[in-house]
């Protein structure tokens, strides 16, 4: 009997489609506007061996209801929309596609950290408007050191390229091994140590319990005056409230965010009226090219993981269920 897996969206790649298409896979996927609710009503009805998770949020309810699945593979690597320890409490590894779209994520980073330095957007609506607003006001690159937060496949990326253009580059990473090969780098030792010397603050960390609002009130205040802080990771990391407050009073130039606490980003939302902030609505990794790397990664999780494979535990972000 064909494995049935449900796409957590209305579509898929086509490199991941293929995938599952060679195995004789029944694919369904999540129409249109529906959101976890229906993921729910599919896995409880359906006899779902896996799931390729995308963004909507893949519940509790959804993965007890579903006594046939086996094995749930995330489309990149954010699994904060996953239930993980539901999961994990029925022995379901959950995988992830670790540097898939790593590329795109880092020049998106790049993209606002230029655009909001030199105010891009702003000019850009200027001109639209029919006025030649010139702003002579922008932040020059060259020499402002650079802050990263999480030294991973993007961060290493966005270093490599800030420290092409003469930007210093500090990394704070408690979790990178001793020894590791910085490529140039600096490394911290502690968050207290970073923040005051990044003039341009960048974050590249997972959402987890121990980085929700990692950056607040206190932490925007040891921030040279006048830094740029641009997030691609998770809107949550940053206090947002505080951002607000720190954009509004200009103790920050400028913030460049993909990512935001509330997603659609709300139409009354403060960030919308602050014309010191570029905002994208979370695409750092949905290029064509991301797209079909994290498809085709995501389909080899799960299939690989159904055939009896082994399948790269450091892509597992549950490793202790491989053991039950």
């Amino acid at each position: 009997m064909p494995h049935t897996i449900l796409v957590t969206a209305p579509r898929l790649a086509s490199s991941g489609l293929a995938k599952l298409a060679e195995r004789g896979c029944r694919v369904l996927f999540v129409p249109q506007g529906e959101g976890a609710a229906e993921i729910e009503r599919i896995m409880i009805r359906e006899p779902v061996d896996a799931v390729i998770s995308r963004t909507l949020d893949l519940t509790e309810a959804a993965i007890a209801g579903c006594p046939t699945l086996k094995v749930i593979s995330k489309h990149g690597v954010g699994v904060s929309n996953i239930d993980v320890a539901a999961a994990t409490a029925r022995g379901i590894p959950v995988y992830v596609t670790p540097g898939a779209n790593a590329q795109s994520v880092s020049e998106i980073t790049l993209a606002l950290m230029f655009a909001a330095a030199r105010r891009v957007p702003w000019m850009d609506r200027e001109i639209r408007a029919g006025r030649w607003s010139r702003v002579q006001d922008g932040l020059q690159l060259y020499r402002r050191t650079l802050g990263l937060i999480g030294f991973g496949q993007v961060a290493r990326r966005v270093s490599r390229a800030c420290q092409a253009i003469g930007m210093p580059v500090l990394v704070y990473d408690p979790f990178l091994p001793t020894g590791s090969d910085l490529e140039g780098a600096e490394q911290v030792v502690s968050l207290e140590a970073l923040l005051p010397r990044s003039q341009v603050l960048s974050l590249h960390v997972p959402l987890t319990s121990q980085t929700r609002n990692l950056i607040g009130a206190a932490q925007l205040e040891l921030l040279p005056e006048g830094a740029l802080l641009i997030n691609t990771s998770r809107g949550e990391v940053i206090d947002e409230q505080a951002l607000i407050l720190a954009l509004r009073a200009r103790r920050l130039y400028a913030a460049g965010l993909d990512t935001m606490a509330e997603e659609p980003l709300p139409a009354e939302s403060p960030l919308t009226r602050l014309d010191n902030v570029v905002l994208t609505p979370h695409v750092g990794g949905s290029t064509p090219a991301a797209l079909e790397a994290m498809a085709g990664d995501a389909a080899h999780n799960i299939l690989s993981f159904l055939a009896g494979t082994p399948v790269d535990r450091s892509a597992c972000v549950n490793p202790t269920v491989l053991s039950i």
